[in-house]
């Protein structure tokens, strides 16, 4: 009877939550349907580099050919050792709106992307500022989009949900377990309402007016933190400033990982930070994951009565609704759920073992002590 009754709670959650996204997701307003700005604000794109000669020039491609005028493009090149300054170079003698800042050195105490972004922030005198990535490719009309939904809204920041695109089947569908977490987390259709916590940040694309930056304390508040986007999103809310999210389907993409082997080492970096370096916290979220996501529908099909399973068919069809009604999901996507979730919780786990083994995390070559990290997460 335990066993029935927890199935009854599991499949009845799920089923809540499956529709509580797709209601959510209505939500949030889509980039493509909203018009172009009608008077262009001043506008800095900041995009911190390093060694990113595989992905650079699509990307600045993308961003040098945008219909936006009132901008600059701000390039910081952090310490890259590959070809990325000769494109640049390149890129420069036929994109004067482009500014390359050179990094040498990295200062004590800082990530090194955090401080990119920041010294873009440095070099610029512009009303808005865009952090974006190097591997971002942007329709041409993306930004002016954009800019004009937060002007004319009033907004402080403002952050985009991407296309995620990647020429693996087995990792598009990770990726789609992953983003229904994130989105249960963030809840980012409320990040618009004052009384809610809910925020949002998305290294894709942060969106911040200058006086907001400054008030939270700029990049240099958030110096060791991996998960910077999240944290730049979290401190704006924190502020009481305002704050919106947008959908970007077909308008800003990104190619986040190639492969799954890729997709778990890029996690192993950061994924600790979200627990705030917090072994018990960590370890706790592993098995909420294994519980939550990755065991109910094997377990309820394997041992469960015929009413258990018929519960179980029940959410795996609640899953392939939500996959279909969500693209570019695949229906498919949904029998990979339990897949995803114990390899997320595997990597979590990992991260977390791993972080405390040897004291801190290594960052672009760079270690940062356990100590270091935990003294700028309070």
């Amino acid at each position: 009877m335990v066993f029935f009754y927890c199935s009854l709670a599991i499949c009845t959650i799920t089923v809540f939550l499956n529709f509580y996204l797709l209601i959510g997701f209505k939500k949030i307003k889509q980039l493509s349907r909203l018009p172009l700005i009608e008077k262009q604000a001043s506008l800095a794109i900041i995009i911190a580099v390093r060694n990113e000669e595989e992905d650079l020039e699509k990307a600045l491609q993308s961003i040098c050919n945008i219909n936006y005028q009132n901008c600059r493009v701000i390039i910081i090149n952090d310490r890259s050792i590959d070809r990325t300054a000769e494109i640049l170079a390149n890129f420069k003698l036929n994109y004067p709106q482009l500014n390359i800042v050179t990094v040498d050195k990295l200062p004590d105490g800082w990530l090194g992307k955090n401080n990119a972004l920041y010294q873009g922030y440095l070099n610029s005198t512009e009303e808005w500022l865009l952090f974006t990535d190097a591997d971002i490719v942007f329709h041409p009309d993306a930004i002016s989009r954009a800019l004009g939904y937060a002007v004319n809204n009033q907004l402080d920041h403002m952050t985009i949900l991407p296309d995620l695109v990647s020429g693996s089947a087995l990792l598009n569908s990770v990726f789609a377990t992953l983003c229904i977490m994130l989105m249960i987390h963030m809840k980012p259709w409320d990040a618009k309402n004052p009384k809610s916590k809910s925020s949002s940040g998305i290294g894709a694309f942060n969106l911040v007016r200058r006086s907001a930056y400054e008030k939270i304390g700029t990049h240099a508040k958030i110096r060791l933190r991996p998960d910077d986007d999240l944290q730049l999103g979290m401190k704006i809310k924190l502020a009481n400033l305002r704050q919106d999210v947008l959908a970007a389907k077909g308008y800003i993409c990104l190619e986040w990982y190639k492969s799954l082997r890729e997709f778990g080492n890029g996690l192993l970096k950061n994924s600790f930070a979200t627990a705030d370096y917090k072994l018990t916290t960590a370890i706790a979220n592993v098995l909420f994951i294994l519980i939550a996501i990755a065991l109910p529908m094997p377990v309820m099909f394997i041992f469960g009565t015929t009413a258990i399973r018929l519960m179980a068919a029940l959410m795996l069809l609640c899953h392939i609704t939500y996959m279909i009604l969500v693209p570019p999901n695949k229906w498919w996507y949904a029998f990979m759920i339990p897949f995803s979730g114990f390899f997320i919780a595997w990597i979590f786990l990992k991260a977390a073992v791993i972080t405390v083994k040897q004291g801190g995390i290594y960052w672009r070559d760079s270690f940062y002590s356990l100590e270091m990290l935990k003294d700028k997460t309070k």
